[in-house]
């Protein structure tokens, strides 16, 4: 199970990442956001794989009306991922974001 301190530790992990609020909740920015949390226990993360991730584990990958207009936003059950999953998703979300690995 991860948690928000989880999401801290590995988005900072990252290059040139910076945390900061957004709408009142912990974000991570590369050069661009790469992941927020939505609510408690809920993160807000860019993947390219949305659709399958929704569709393989909607229990776990989700999405709510307001993010529709945003294809590469999914909303992830922290407490049905473990910290290594959470690792390979921000990963992605911050190449997604213009980060670049140095």
């Amino acid at each position: 199970m991860a948690t928000e301190d989880d999401v801290r530790l590995a988005a900072l992990a990252l290059p040139g990442v910076t945390e900061r609020p957004s709408w009142g909740r912990p974000a991570w920015f590369a050069a661009t956001l790469m992941a927020r949390i939505w609510d408690d226990g809920v993160l807000t993360v860019k993947s390219g794989e949305r659709e399958a991730l929704a569709g393989t584990d909607p229990e776990t990958y989700f999405w709510t009306p307001h993010h529709e207009r945003s294809p590469l936003l999914v909303l992830v059950r922290l407490e049905r991922i473990d910290t290594e999953e959470l690792g390979e998703l921000l990963a992605e979300a911050y190449l997604l974001a213009g980060g670049t690995h140095r």
